[in-house]
């Protein structure tokens, strides 16, 4: 189904993943998971599974939000409020190193399996656990989605434009850098297991993920007392470093530290050689503090030629710029295709279309898309046949008793 990125099983080959997660912070961990190799099942909730199946963009009722973050995993879909489908699930669990879910914390004890259930059935058991304010503390119980943590986190407190209202990031870092830590943690407990033959909790937070992605801002209110704020694209003690405004579309610059000349030569190509020695302009730490006198003058020189004519005058001294590219532009950027960042998928109802690979490059097991998404309860019987044994006249009992599902009903979407 996919152009093929590796010929070997990838670096996480062997390792078995239960994901009863959903929507994107868990989605997006087995993701990574499973573009290394990993075999991922999904085990979603009937009638109709994974709530992104719902979330557009929407062709002929497939959402592409959904193929993009579950490609090459296999799903079962099991009713978990009935009992055979809890026998189920716990036999099913056994088969595997991993269980990922970002329910509420207290949803799958509620069910009779949580950690503390699942680990004694099964002690070698990585339970990875992802929600929005973690499994302890006073806020446990919140519910949260991305926003709401970004604006908990303080990462909308410094996004925008300065003296103007918060702007949410181009991206869901609430839920991403969830999944990425998530991913981690997973990875960290499967080699400690390795050692004790044990396995463990892993119990991700949103809202600690948000603190720890804020980078220096944390020290910078510390040591400075002053509450970091937004700044826009620029950086708050590196001048220039921002995006400034060009005769057809924007230059993204950002002088280095401790490179000598460049401030001098950035002058130089801008035709603005009086602003080399000007005091307050001499030094990083003068122009950070000068900011707001600098800035229109840069911008008033930089919007007299091309992106790509102050790209050539620029390169040519190593100074660190680049174009500001809309996401039609990186698509068509050689370097990520030299870097198969965008591998061709088949759906039988989407098409054909480029998805975004693994960006982890190994250089001998190397991962990669293995597949499409898969529809909900695709692989039900063939799960229950291959690891559990079941045999087709008890697994269609099942199905018409609707604790296994082999797909979800028609729904109408608004």
């Amino acid at each position: 189904m996919t152009t093929p990125t590796t010929a070997t099983g990838g670096p996480l080959a062997g390792l078995r993943v239960l994901d009863l997660s959903w929507v994107l912070a868990g989605p997006f961990a087995t993701m990574t998971l499973c573009d290394l190799g990993a075999e991922v099942v999904k085990c979603e909730r009937p009638p109709f599974g994974d709530v992104a199946r719902t979330t557009g963009p929407l062709i002929n009722g497939e959402s592409g939000y959904f193929f993009s973050i579950n490609r090459g995993k296999r799903s079962i879909a099991l009713d978990l409020k009935q009992d055979e489908g809890k026998a189920l699930f716990l036999r099913l669990v056994r088969e595997f190193d991993v269980v990922v879910e970002n329910f509420t914390p207290g949803t799958m004890d509620s069910l009779g399996l949580g950690y503390e259930a699942l680990s004694r059935e099964h002690p070698r058991l990585i339970y990875a656990a992802i929600s929005g304010y973690g499994q302890t503390g006073p806020l446990r119980e919140k519910p949260a989605l991305d926003v709401v943590v970004q604006g908990a986190g303080g990462i909308l407190s410094i996004t925008g434009e300065p003296g103007g209202p918060p702007i949410r990031p181009g991206t869901s870092l609430g839920d991403i850098a969830a999944g990425l830590y998530a991913a981690v943690g997973i990875l960290s407990a499967v080699i400690e297991r390795d050692r004790s033959g044990r396995g463990q909790l892993v119990d991700i937070s949103m809202l600690d993920c948000q603190v720890s992605i804020l980078e220096n801002a944390f020290l910078r209110y510390l040591l400075t007392g002053e509450p970091p704020q937004p700044m826009g694209t620029r950086h708050p003690w590196a001048v220039p470093f921002q995006a400034f405004p060009t005769q057809d579309g924007w230059l993204v610059l950002a002088l280095a530290w401790g490179v000598p000349n460049q401030w001098a030569l950035l002058c130089s190509e801008l035709q603005r050689v009086d602003l080399i020695d000007d005091p307050r302009f001499a030094t990083a730490a003068a122009r950070s503090e000068h900011h707001p006198e600098l800035e229109p003058l840069l911008n008033e020189a930089f919007r007299t030629n091309t992106t790509a004519y102050w790209l050539s005058r620029l390169e040519q001294y190593s100074i660190p710029c680049g174009p500001l590219n809309s996401i039609p532009e990186v698509m068509k950027m050689p370097q990520l295709a030299a870097r198969e960042m965008f591998v061709p998928v088949a759906h039988h109802t989407l098409g054909t279309l480029p998805l975004v690979n693994t960006p982890v490059k190994l250089s001998r097991t190397p991962g990669g898309i293995s597949g499409t998404s898969p529809d909900m309860g695709a692989d039900s019987r063939d799960v229950l046949r291959s690891e559990l044994g079941l045999d087709e006249a008890h697994i269609e009992d099942l199905i018409a008793r609707q604790v296994v599902w082999v797909e979800r009903p028609e729904i109408e979407l608004g």
